[in-house]
């Protein structure tokens, strides 16, 4: 009997070590994580994005873009920003993404002010926020706390969403990442700041079908002759054009409008309206304030995908090279 009691109480005991030591291993984070460590953390990024936004507006949803997709491939741990070869800077999904100097000047900045405190991946989440705010969008408050990581593939970009698959496609690739059919269209409506280059959407313009005038069908027959102005079908295939016609610089919810009316530009885009799984989501953030309060919401889900912990994560020094 006593030797019973005896091999609960030792079951017990090493059921709350392993839970002690699985919290104290689990990386968290909170808001106001760099309260007491470095206090003008947030502010010192805020200020880095607003002083790059004032010369170059592009920045703004170049950070917005590069935030998912560091969050999508190995997690929020700023593992696109590392240089070398076969990284997932070098990757095709990411030849395109803008804002690094923004980056690594802020974290320069942070150097100065606390050495080896703040993350790089904090930093991006930080500045993504700000990036949306200074383009009229909503404020939310960011949890920070997070770890940089130690690897960085550019084989691993195949987790990054396509501008040609399907909505189930898309919402399986969110679900592995513990994100909802209403976070892919919340997050997707980020593309209402920001341009894509013509070679992503001209297939949908010219020969997309052998019937009538060869253009993708679901595009408003008022809106084709816009775009096919903006990229002839041999023209300059790396011309930017606006995600969301007529309002490309500022951060709100006429995106869905477009997308009701078929005036989506990437099919990616469109395929949210045209598909009855996504159409309700789309339809409840037609309202400007809907969509900022789960813009946030959403945000900050995505942004504690895949926290590093112990030894998977560090502090880098210099945000493109793991220490």
């Amino acid at each position: 009997m006593e030797s019973a009691r005896l091999i609960q109480t030792s079951l017990l005991v090493f059921l709350l070590l392993s839970l002690s030591v699985s919290f104290v291993h689990c990386q968290a984070t909170r808001v106001g994580f760099y309260s007491k460590s470095c206090p003008r953390a947030e502010s010192i990024v805020r200020s880095t994005v607003q002083a790059h936004f004032q010369s170059n507006p592009t920045v703004a949803p170049g950070l917005l873009r590069m935030h998912f997709h560091d969050c999508f491939v190995q997690g929020c741990d700023a593992s696109v920003l590392v240089d070398g070869p076969n990284t997932e800077k070098t990757a095709g999904p990411n030849l395109g993404l803008r804002g690094y100097e923004v980056i690594d000047d802020a974290k320069t900045n942070l150097e100065a002010a606390c050495p080896g405190v703040v993350s790089c991946a904090d930093i991006l989440a930080l500045a993504a926020r700000d990036s949306v705010v200074l383009t009229n969008g909503p404020n939310w408050q960011v949890p920070t706390g997070r770890k940089d990581g130690r690897v960085s593939l550019a084989s691993d970009t195949t987790d990054l969403p396509g501008f040609t698959e399907s909505i189930d496609a898309q919402k399986k690739k969110f679900s592995a990442k513990g994100l909802n059919a209403q976070d892919l269209v919340t997050l997707v409506g980020g593309h209402t700041i920001g341009t894509s280059a013509c070679q992503f959407f001209q297939y949908r313009l010219y020969n997309f079908t052998t019937t009538g005038n060869g253009a993708d069908p679901t595009i408003n027959p008022i809106f084709l002759p816009q775009l096919r102005a903006l990229c002839p079908q041999n023209g300059d295939a790396t011309r930017r054009v606006g995600l969301d016609t007529g309002s490309q610089n500022r951060f709100d919810s006429s995106f869905f409008s477009n997308l009701r009316t078929g005036r989506g530009v990437l099919e990616s885009d469109q395929k949210l309206w045209t598909d009855a799984s996504t159409r309700n989501f789309v339809q409840s953030l037609l309202g400007s304030n809907a969509f900022n309060v789960q813009f946030g919401k959403s945000m900050v889900k995505m942004s504690n995908i895949g926290l590093k912990s112990g030894t998977q994560g560090e502090i880098r020094k210099v945000c493109s090279k793991i220490n």
